[in-house]
């Protein structure tokens, strides 16, 4: 433990010599996605330190899930948001919240870290992880995007889409899989994901109630977790509700000039936070059609955003994707949409240059979104759900 010298009450510190005596600090910039990673992890562990019960809960409604075999422990690589954002995002008082836990210790709890911002790391293999795939990075492009974006965003805006009621529940299906690393016995790292795996989430459309049901996960437990807000919390970019998504402007030069005023300062590139922002508004949730529109057609307007005229999602669906790469650390994410219906599909993270240990093609994260809906209760799922043969909405949502 560091001691702070002696020294009389009321004496000034001697600036100069402290900055002499220690070492010139780091860098502490994190990037966004992996800044908003550890937010959201912290707060997930924190929250099952104490769990509480939804309401609601204990009373089955038809279609209501009912306890399924635990999947085992896992490293813990994903926070229990509303999966990328959702996922929802669990607030701390901002980036600086982050930090100070994680150099207070609570890092230890959390267990490692990862997700669409950065891998974790572990002594072994986590249990039931599996090589991360690695594919040819496809080439990104101007070319296309305008006409791609404008027949997402006539998708989008032409979605019929029900209206969620007070007391009604917004529901989300998804398979996904994120990446850890191994630091292997060389010294290098290697690169595993998560076994893919189904997620899913209720949140209520002010977002103060929710509840989250990923088996996979050791902390979500055999029939998942709240996500209620123990106080009240106020909507914003960083915490999107159905509710605060309905009070934006739908013109796509509004809506950017205001993520932009409202996320400057946060990550390293200004471009890249309003892009990462933009998806974490849309992901895991029903987003109002207009709307949806309006930030496909703000994020094509962000310098770097290409179109990638092949894609795959979690679950084998091909499609074309809106596409940005990180230049901090060449992490490409890749919105992916049916290249016939403009139906959103998932969401794809690919590493386009080698960097900090994972090799170029490397598939850092993968989701494929299944099931939309609004449902009367927490834990009811859709009617057609259970059997899988329900039909994708067209693309209001991005995956997690």
């Amino acid at each position: 433990m560091i001691r702070t010298p002696w020294r009389r009450r009321g004496e000034p510190l001697d600036h100069a010599e402290l900055a002499r005596l220690l070492p010139a600090p780091g860098d502490p910039e994190l990037s966004s996605d992996r800044l908003s990673g550890l937010e959201e992890r912290l707060m997930s562990e924190i929250r099952n330190l104490t769990p509480e019960a939804s309401p609601g809960a204990g009373t089955p409604m038809p279609g209501a899930i009912t306890e399924a075999p635990f999947a085992g422990a896992r490293e813990e690589t994903r926070d229990l948001r509303p999966a990328r954002r959702s996922r929802r995002r669990p607030v701390l008082a901002g980036a600086g919240a982050a930090l100070v836990l994680v150099a207070a210790g609570v890092t230890a709890l959390a267990g490692g870290f990862g997700g669409p911002g950065g891998p974790g790391s572990a002594a072994t293999p986590p249990a039931g992880a599996v090589p991360a795939p690695v594919v040819q990075v496809a080439r990104g492009s101007t070319e296309g995007l305008a006409g791609a974006v404008a027949g997402i965003s006539g998708a989008a805006a032409g979605a019929e889409l029900p209206e969620p009621r007070p007391g009604q529940f917004l529901y989300v299906r998804s398979e996904v899989s994120w990446m850890v690393t191994w630091d292997g016995s060389d010294g290098k790292n290697e690169s595993y994901v998560e076994k893919l795996h189904p997620r899913e989430v209720w949140m209520s459309p002010d977002g103060g109630t929710g509840w989250l049901v990923e088996p996979y996960k050791e902390a979500t437990g055999r029939d998942g977790v709240t996500l209620d807000d123990p106080g009240p919390v106020r909507p914003s970019l960083d915490a999107p509700s159905y509710d605060y998504l309905q009070t934006l402007p739908t013109d796509p030069d509004l809506l950017l000039k205001k993520i932009y005023d409202e996320t400057g300062g946060e990550g390293s590139d200004p471009d890249q936070q309003a892009f990462t922002t933009i998806g974490d508004l849309l992901r895991e949730q029903v987003v109002p059609p207009k709307l949806a529109a309006g930030l496909y057609r703000a994020a094509a307007r962000i310098p770097g955003v290409v179109l990638v005229d092949d894609s795959v999602d979690a679950v084998g669906r091909a499609g074309i994707a809106i596409a940005r790469a990180d230049e901090a650390d060449g992490a490409r994410t890749e919105w992916i949409f049916d290249r016939e219906t403009y139906a959103y599909l998932g969401e794809r993270t690919v590493q386009t240059r080698d960097a900090e240990g994972v090799r170029k093609g490397t598939v850092r994260g993968r989701t494929a979104v299944t099931d939309r809906a609004v449902v009367d209760a927490v834990k009811q799922r859709p009617a057609a759900s259970a059997s899988g043969d329900r039909p994708a909405l067209p693309a209001p949502s991005i995956g997690t």
